[in-house]
């Protein structure tokens, strides 16, 4: 049953029926529930007289009292087709559309609306144009395909569209059934053109056509991955069962429950408790065999098992600890009482960074050793990273979590160890950091070391802030040339010489031999040292600065004697300088003495080396030529350029030096140093070359038991030098008694222990002159052109040129 539009006649007011959810088009027949009060008077009254309703739709649809300002003005003219009453006290109608309508005012709004309607007359619809029909064709086409995709519509939508000639009905139609949301169906309905209608329903169609398309895909894809997911939820089921029938019980729950136990009991800072409980949620919803389960999982071992706030008290008793420095190490007084003021300072202020210190030295002087006492003394944990070679960025970071294998870097891992987050860490090499295409390392170092920065450490892996300004970070370095100028300057560098042989006497005494015997199963019962042997092991079998190949000849005369008890010969061996050399062969190093006498042309210099000082013997000879020189010894571009100025001074002071004019033109001159398989280089052979050329020149012999070190400029002014002690050590092994030094270093005679300076005798010298002075055997005038003062008075009793406290 249907009305004409143009047959009803509206009367000038209504009763109104607000709707929640939908919006009536007219011809639109459709049921409505009514519950509200004022709603079932409104349709009480339009029955009563001409069964026409005026239905308009709420602004919100929650509203459950609505007023004329929540209710658009733009609505339909129905008229009620049927009516029931339903036992819950609802009424149900069956309503049609009629015509459209605008609200011009409300006459009453209790206990119903009543309102005056006017009726919206459609534009003319006449002849379609040639675009109206084109969208008209348009708006079916989509419509079925909308239907082959699966939209639930009506059945016969298709056949009634087919009997619509009217353009502005036919929008009306398809609005109505498309299940528009209740603003886009009245933007429709309030839309008075038929072919602007038309347009908006074809755009509303359009779009729907694109949802559905893509609801297609994706329900092909969720279709695929059901069937495997099916599959694999099968299987796994099979498995389960399986377990279950073997007694083994599903531990991902109890795992989850651990981990999140964990992670509450760790005391972690808040913010990394939240990323902790994050990807928590994200690993209970994944598939326990999924790959990235199995990254989440360990990310979150990481996180649980890193000391975030857990750290042991420091020992404050400094007695205690100067007696552990002292029972683990010799001498060392500097490095010990550095130790000694962090430990005070620490005392009397808990907030506190941690230092950044670098032990520098030679091989085997007690550097990494000394990292073990100190944690010891302090009662923390010893971590120790050796970065030797390291050259991947990542080393020191970690990788990132998308890498395949990631983990993280060094220092993480290395705190991880320690279980707490104050240990003493020792760096051990950082002098070999590395770089290439990877990083470069030594960067990355430089937050780690910045007590400014690294409060707030970011690891790539972990990607959440660590504190590391509780750690004491130690580094240990052969040389400080080869440290990046930024990564030195954020550490406290303390310098660690060589030992004297007295000095590796006493510590082989005192903590080798023990070791040793203990490591070999040697007890005092079957092995003595005495003084001699244990002397001819130190001077004749081992030439370093440091300790480790004197403890490898005392450990090879343990496992000599460990052979022997082992065989059944229980004696008591004797470790005399016999029995050395029985148990270790032939002597390995001798004393370099055979200047028996004073040479002309060979002076004694002094080098410093990365395992230690060094006697270096430079010869100078001529022969006839053509005043050229010849440098053999595989020296280095630096003593290459010493030997030239050296020759230089020579030739501008030729005169003085009593050589003939034509001198240097008709001989040439070789220096050599001896060992030439072994590189050398360095800027304090100046003045040895010096010496050895003008001995050479002049013929004067110069005196063996003088050792030199410094560097000599065109004017003859010594420069100073570095490696003092290790070049008096070396000085001390060779019996020499005189060194000369530059005048500058007198400084550094301070660092030097009073056993040494007892021994040697030091010479500051400002020019070379002073240098020929003491160094040869036969005294010259001194040089006039050189302008410097003597640094000393006179030069008869060579005995009295001793530095102030240096003797």
């Amino acid at each position: 049953m249907t009305f004409d539009d143009k047959a009803i006649e509206i009367p000038e007011t209504l009763p109104m029926l607000p709707v929640r959810d939908i919006v009536v088009f007219p011809y639109m027949i459709l049921p409505l529930f009514v519950g509200r009060e004022p709603s079932i008077k409104a349709v009480e009254d339009a029955l009563s007289k001409n069964r026409l309703i005026f239905l308009a739709s709420q602004k919100e649809l929650t509203e459950e009292n609505p007023s004329p300002d929540s209710i658009y003005e733009t609505g339909t003219v129905g008229m009620i087709m049927r009516m029931r009453k339903l036992p819950d006290g609802r009424v149900k109608i069956l309503i049609q559309g009629v015509a459209k309508g605008r609200i011009e005012n409300y006459t009453q709004t209790a206990p119903s609306f009543i309102v005056k309607v006017k009726k919206i007359e459609e534009s003319s619809t006449a002849i379609p144009s040639l675009e109206v029909e084109a969208m008209v064709r348009n708006v079916k086409e989509h419509l079925e395909k909308i239907i082959s995709l699966g939209k639930m519509l009506s059945p016969d939508i298709l056949m009634v569209l087919d009997d619509v000639g009217d353009p502005g009905r036919l929008a009306d139609l398809v609005a109505s059934n498309l299940g528009l949301k209740v603003q886009e169906a009245q933007a429709i309905l309030e839309t008075v053109d038929h072919k602007e209608r038309l347009k908006k329903v074809n755009d509303l169609l359009v779009k729907e056509l694109e949802l559905l398309a893509m609801q297609a895909r994706i329900r092909s894809q969720a279709k695929d991955e059901m069937t495997r997911s099916q599959k694999e939820y099968f299987l796994r089921e099979q498995i389960r069962a399986i377990k279950s029938e073997l007694g083994e019980q599903d531990t991902k729950a109890e795992e989850i429950d651990e981990l999140r136990e964990k992670v509450e009991s760790c005391d972690m800072p808040e913010g990394i408790e939240k990323e902790a409980l994050k990807q928590l949620a994200r690993l209970e919803r994944m598939h326990p065999d999924a790959s990235e389960a199995t990254m989440v999982r360990t990310y979150l071992d990481w996180l649980v098992d890193l000391p975030w706030s857990k750290s042991t008290e420091d020992n404050f008793d400094l007695a205690r600890a100067k007696e552990i420095l002292d029972e683990d190490h010799f001498d060392l007084k500097k490095i010990k009482d550095r130790i000694l003021e962090f430990m005070a300072v620490r005392k009397l202020k808990s907030k506190m960074k941690g230092p950044i210190l670098c032990f520098v030295g030679p091989p085997g002087v007690g550097k990494t050793s000394l990292g073990k006492s100190i944690a010891r003394s302090m009662g923390r944990q010893f971590v120790r990273i050796s970065l030797g070679g390291v050259k991947d960025e990542a080393e020191i970071r970690g990788h990132r979590r998308t890498y395949v294998g990631a983990m993280p870097g060094r220092i993480i891992q290395g705190l991880k160890q320690a279980g707490t987050n104050n240990p003493i860490f020792v760096l051990d090499e950082i002098d070999k950091l590395g770089s290439d295409f990877r990083g470069d390392p030594s960067s990355a170092m430089l937050e780690v070391l910045d007590p400014e920065q690294n409060n707030t450490f970011r690891d790539h892996y972990i990607n959440l802030d660590f504190d590391l300004s509780n750690v004491m970070f130690l580094a240990t370095a052969n040389v400080l040339e080869t440290i990046p100028q930024a990564l030195r300057d954020r550490m406290e560098v303390i310098q660690l010489s060589g030992y004297s042989e007295e000095e590796k006497f006493i510590i082989a005494k005192k903590y080798l031999i023990r070791k040793q015997m203990e490591e070999n199963g040697v007890s005092e019962k079957f092995i003595e040292f005495k003084e001699d042997g244990l002397k001819k092991v130190i001077s004749q079998y081992t030439r370093e600065a440091g300790l480790r190949n004197l403890e490898r000849e005392i450990g090879g005369l343990c496992r000599k004697v460990a052979r022997e008890i082992a065989q059944g010969n229980n004696e008591k061996w004797v470790i005399t300088a016999k029995v050395v050399e029985k148990f270790l062969g032939p002597a390995k190093f001798l004393r370099e003495d055979d200047l028996d006498r004073n040479e002309v042309g060979v002076a004694t210099g002094l080098a410093w080396t990365q395992f230690g000082g060094e006697i270096l013997y430079i010869e100078a000879t001529r022969m006839k030529g053509k005043g050229a020189m010849i440098l053999t010894g595989q020296l280095g571009d630096v003593m290459k350029e010493s030997a030239t100025a050296a020759l230089t001074f020579a030739r501008s002071h030729a005169k003085e030096l009593g050589l003939e004019e034509n001198f240097f033109s008709e001989n040439d001159i070789h220096v050599h140093i001896p060992a030439g398989a072994i590189p050398k280089d360095g800027p304090s052979a100046g003045i040895t070359m010096a010496t050895a050329l003008i001995s050479l020149l002049t013929s004067n012999p110069v005196r063996k038991d003088v050792a030199m070190t410094g560097e000599v400029t065109l004017l003859g002014k010594v420069l100073p030098i570095g490696g003092l002690k290790e070049k008096s050590l070396a000085a001390m092994r060779q019996g020499v008694k005189d060194v000369i030094i530059p005048f500058r270093n007198v400084k550094d005679l301070e660092e030097i222990p009073e056993e040494f300076r007892k021994k040697l005798n030091f010479i500051p010298v400002k020019n070379l002159s002073e240098v020929l002075s003491v160094a040869l055997e036969r005294k010259i005038a001194p040089l006039k052109s050189v302008d410097d003062k003597p640094s000393v008075s006179g030069h008869k009793n060579r005995k009295n040129r001793v530095v102030a406290g240096a003797a």
